[in-house]
């Protein structure tokens, strides 16, 4: 059987807000791809924590370089839970959206979002199972570069609907995407600061800590802590937006 899913929603001054004509799909179909985007959200956050915390320990200067290198290894790989929740959140997002008729989006548009986003997915596991790899330095790059296009797109779009669908359903979802994309912008941020910790990483595992590779990685670690604590703020905006918690 299928359902049209008809959204309609209240501002917080009681002005009525209606969806734009929603598609067709069945019941398993839609709640399946709500709760996939709800798990995405959880490896993100989840593995974001996870990650903040490892990497107390791998700047923790009591532990001996091998003690480090493990918390190293922890971090990057509770990292790979938000990297391979992105792209996902995105594509099963814009999914929903479109399904709920909430963003004037064709099928044609969503199945280009779905590309997209597999091959970023499919980015971030290369870069995962190939790191070391020669690879893996001219595909960083271009990720690095892919996702300051996707930030630029999506504040693009997002702009676009919020100009000509204002009080509409559309707003709100593309207001999502402007926190999304701030989301993103933040990761790309996180990436820029943690530059010169590698080398100094690298140096400590070869010829063991000093004052001035262990004020680097501190100093590269704390810069990227507030963009992580706009992550987390940023998650928790977008879910109080999802629930209709305000907005």
């Amino acid at each position: 059987m299928l359902y049209s899913y008809n959204f309609s929603f209240f501002d917080l001054d009681g002005q009525h807000r209606q969806a734009m004509e929603p598609a067709y799909c069945t019941m398993n179909e839609y709640l399946l791809l709500k709760f996939a985007h709800i798990i995405a959200f959880v490896y993100w956050l989840g593995g974001d924590l996870g990650t903040f915390l490892a990497s107390r320990q791998v700047v923790n200067r009591a532990l001996s370089a091998e003690s480090r290198h493990v918390a190293l290894k922890i971090m990057l790989a509770c990292d790979m839970g938000p990297k391979f929740a992105m792209p996902l959140i995105l594509a099963l997002g814009l999914h929903l959206a479109w399904l709920g008729g909430m963003l004037p989006l064709s099928g044609g548009a969503v199945a280009l979002a779905w590309a997209v986003c597999l091959y970023w997915f499919c980015v971030v596991l290369v870069l995962f199972v190939s790191e070391g790899k020669p690879v893996t330095i001219t595909l960083s790059k271009i990720d690095f570069y892919f996702r300051i296009v996707v930030v630029l797109v999506i504040l693009s779009y997002a702009t676009s609907v919020l100009v000509n669908n204002p009080g509409s359903a559309a707003g709100w979802a593309a207001w999502k995407l402007v926190v999304f994309a701030a989301l993103v912008s933040c990761g790309i941020a996180i990436r820029i600061h943690l530059k010169p910790f590698l080398p100094a990483f690298i140096e400590l595992m070869s010829k063991g800590a000093s004052e001035t590779g262990n004020r680097v990685m501190e100093r590269s670690i704390a810069n990227c802590r507030p963009f992580v604590w706009c992550i987390w703020a940023g998650l928790l905006l977008n879910t109080a937006l999802g629930i209709h918690l305000f907005g």
